[in-house]
């Protein structure tokens, strides 16, 4: 898959069975249902869901949260948009099939 796919697919409102869990999370998580996208991310215990994770509770606005789990994945709080975070998470997560 690549990002322009994965765009074609958040644009038109579906989320198909048989895409990567976390990225399925940040479907979710564009069509504005946060809950389903957070359910997804605290079942994937890796530094990668640990992102989403972090990406979710920032969304959120609950910032102590997302910093806690920016920690878990080993990484700082972004000082870019949340629309820049999500592409580079997504960006990131096609990159490196998870």
């Amino acid at each position: 898959m690549k990002f322009e796919d994965l765009i074609q697919i958040r644009n038109e409102g579906t989320i198909p069975e048989d895409i990567l869990p976390l990225l399925k999370a940040l479907l979710h998580d564009a069509a504005g249902d946060w809950d389903s996208a957070h359910r997804i991310a605290q079942e994937e215990f890796t530094p990668e869901g640990s992102w989403v994770h972090a990406y979710l509770h920032r969304v959120e606005g609950d910032l102590s949260n997302a910093a806690y789990w920016y920690h878990n994945a080993g990484r700082n709080k972004p000082d870019r948009s949340l629309e820049e975070e999500w592409k580079d998470i997504a960006m990131n997560l096609i990159a490196s099939g998870s």
